[in-house]
């Protein structure tokens, strides 16, 4: 009796015959493997997204903050955080940067705090260094999507047309940013690029006001960049930081509502379609 282990099935196949037997001859000179299973093999699951973006799809809001001054955009920024802001984004060219999200991210564990206008790979990985979680842009940077995005650092690359929104996504990007958006069109650009594309998750940045958080959400937006919204020009001027937190809490509020609104429109959509109404 032989037995040939099966490497593809983890079974042992057993056979008689006698050692006077052609068959004998043949199973000893058997030196080719047996051929591969039929079945695919496992594979394990997707890694989970970045906290980067779940954070951004709860709250609805991405607060953006450019300034001339370093201390500046740290006092600002601590004041969209306690009024309720979750995720703040800080432009590259802000003076002292790094050293102002360092600071950020060891105060504020909890929040999401990122970098935008990062032009290329080497400045992205300086941010990632010091802590940031996402990374946004007006274009779409490949050495930063292909080389620099992974399973815990969030890329959110700009796009404007159809094409560019399909080649990002195509391209690995989880969520592209529609900019600038009020220029395009505001909400109705939004609802326009959301008919062909309904699977990709899109940020609607430029020139948002307060009380346009709501309709952009309505039409598709995963979450909107308020810049001067809560970073109001005035109060950055006189460093009225109680000021910028009450603008924060008010924009923290009218995202979430904008998010509780939209998945009960979605979830009566459903019912319409499976009740036929």
């Amino acid at each position: 009796m032989l037995r040939i282990p099966n490497k593809n099935h983890a079974l042992c196949l057993s056979i008689s015959f006698s050692p006077a037997s052609p068959m004998a001859a043949t199973m000893l000179s058997l030196s080719s493997p047996l051929p591969p299973s039929s079945h695919p093999p496992c594979s394990s699951p997707p890694p989970p997204p970045p906290r980067a973006l779940l954070e951004i799809q709860r709250s609805r809001i991405i607060a953006c903050l450019r300034t001339s001054e370093g201390q500046l955009a740290l006092e600002a920024s601590r004041a969209a955080l306690r009024g309720g802001v979750s995720v703040v984004e800080i432009v590259m060219s802000t003076p002292g940067v790094l050293e102002v999200i360092k600071e950020l991210v060891d105060e504020h564990p909890s929040s999401v705090i990122g970098v935008g206008t990062v032009l290329d790979a080497a400045d992205a990985r300086k941010a990632i260094n010091v802590g940031a979680k996402f990374l946004m842009n007006p274009c779409t940077v490949m050495d930063i999507l292909f080389d620099v995005q992974d399973d815990e650092v969030l890329y959110i690359p700009g796009v404007m047309t159809p094409t560019e929104v399909l080649s990002a996504y195509k391209s690995g990007a989880r969520i592209v940013k529609v900019y600038p958006v009020s220029i395009l069109g505001g909400h109705k650009y939004i609802s326009a690029l959301k008919k062909p594309f309904p699977h990709i998750p899109m940020v609607a940045s430029q020139g948002i006001a307060m009380d346009s958080i709501g309709r952009y959400i309505q039409e598709g937006a995963s979450a909107v960049v308020l810049s001067d919204a809560i970073f109001e020009k005035e109060a950055m001027r006189q460093r009225n930081f109680d000021e910028i937190q009450r603008l924060a809490r008010l924009a923290s509020f009218q995202g979430l509502g904008a998010g509780k609104h939209q998945g009960q429109a979605a979830s009566w959509s459903r019912f319409e379609v499976k009740k036929g109404i």
